[in-house]
């Protein structure tokens, strides 16, 4: 790494997630800013390369955005020393085989989830790192966003007490794509390709989950497919093989249920398009992407049910909006400034490819369960010491023995 500059590869950047946040919000951002800000106060600045698999695709992208360094050869790109850390926005089923190929070149990892298309595989990749000592992070998004990052701050303080249940409530409606374009690619529904929700949302709900409010210990969901046939970007039908509609039930460590639904096929009637309700015994809050409201103990009001008389008391308006006295940032260029400081400075950094692996497990299971009707428990997943494969190996087929009860 050189002392000026940070060297990053992006594979993946032509695609929806990979060129608005990665990209265009958090790269190109830290760029214009100067570089990632230090602990010590000085900065450090990025270069950027392009990776994927149309040159002229490529060459548009880097032209629109000044980008000198773009590749269809990413064998190539990871044997170049100029390049520091390897960015992995690509579809999931591509993911883990570029991931392998950049630890194996010894490059810092930084990548989207899932981190594979199962849990084997992505206990492979976080123990393929640790062998190989290369830095690991895992995009962690949610966490940054502004009303969770209050409801933390809630959590933290300790305004709930007891915390004893949470409730979410995440998705919109997207369409079919016969009359009006679908928002989502048509492979986020073809199971063959990756797709899925449970895939998609579940490793979010897994760190979410475990680092707001404890690990998860078990799951029960349904996973459905709502809309079975949808039409693709040329405006051909198509069988939805995927799941486009999951609700679970999640048991975590304390004694705290979680209930979170997940839903492409739901038209939206609350204040935005995630919502959490927490509630403990000292209190209770409502997060969303950007606001959080809370309602203490001692200003709880007390319904009474009565179906023989219309309610007119406003329970809206029991609710107190949390300030938002901090100024909160793309949360997606947030981690993304933390993950460099990790990279240049050594600090401590959590969210890594073992923590994808646990998010991973969450989604296998909650399929399994959908699959079986049962509940499922959740083994602890760690590593053992780096090079320690005998260890690994054992640990690996006790918790593939533990999926499989």
């Amino acid at each position: 790494m050189s002392e000026q500059t940070i060297g990053i590869i992006v594979n993946g950047a032509t695609g929806r997630m990979g060129y608005r946040q990665h990209l265009v919000r958090s790269l190109l951002a830290i760029q214009e800013q100067g570089g990632v800000q230090l602990s010590d106060g000085t900065r450090r600045q990025i270069e950027l390369i392009l990776v994927g698999r149309n040159q002229v695709t490529l060459d548009e992208l880097a032209a629109r955005h000044g980008i000198e360094h773009t590749s269809t050869d990413l064998d190539a790109v990871l044997a170049d020393p100029r390049w520091d850390i390897y960015a992995d926005f690509l579809v999931t089923k591509a993911r883990a085989t570029a991931l392998r190929k950049a630890i194996a070149a010894g490059k810092t990892i930084y990548t989207e989830k899932p981190t594979a298309e199962s849990f084997e595989e992505a206990l492979e990749l976080a123990r393929l790192a640790a062998e190989a000592g290369v830095k690991n992070g895992v995009v962690h998004d949610k966490l940054y966003l502004p009303g969770l990052r209050k409801l933390k701050r809630l959590i933290d303080s300790g305004f709930f007490g007891r915390i004893l249940s949470v409730r979410g409530e995440f998705g919109y409606w997207v369409f079919e794509g016969d009359w009006q374009p679908a928002q989502r690619p048509s492979w986020n529904y073809r199971a063959e390709d990756g797709g899925g929700i449970v895939v998609d949302m579940f490793p979010h709900w897994s760190y979410v989950l475990e680092n707001l409010f404890g690990r998860v210990e078990s799951v029960y969901a349904k996973a459905t497919t709502h809309i079975p046939e949808r039409f693709d970007e040329r405006g051909e039908a198509y069988a939805a093989t995927a799941d486009d509609a999951a609700y679970g039930v999640f048991e975590l460590e304390g004694g705290v249920i979680a209930q979170l639904n997940s839903s492409w096929t739901v038209r939206v009637d609350r204040d935005e398009l995630v919502q959490f309700q927490v509630d403990g015994t000292h209190g209770s809050a409502v997060a969303g992407l950007f606001g959080c409201k809370v309602q203490p103990r001692n200003v709880t009001p007390k319904p009474v049910w009565n179906p023989d008389l219309a309610d007119d008391h406003d329970y809206a308006g029991d609710w107190q909006d949390v300030p938002t006295n901090d100024v909160f940032e793309n949360g997606f260029k947030t981690q993304w400034e933390e993950f460099l400081r990790h990279v240049v400075e050594d600090g401590p950094y959590e969210y890594d490819l073992l923590a994808g692996a646990r998010g991973v497990l969450l989604a296998e299971l909650g399929l399994e369960s959908s699959r079986t009707g049962r509940r499922l428990d959740l083994p602890e997943v760690t590593l053992g010491s780096p090079g320690d494969t005998a260890g690994a190996d054992e640990e690996l087929a006790s918790l593939e023995a533990s999926v499989a009860r």
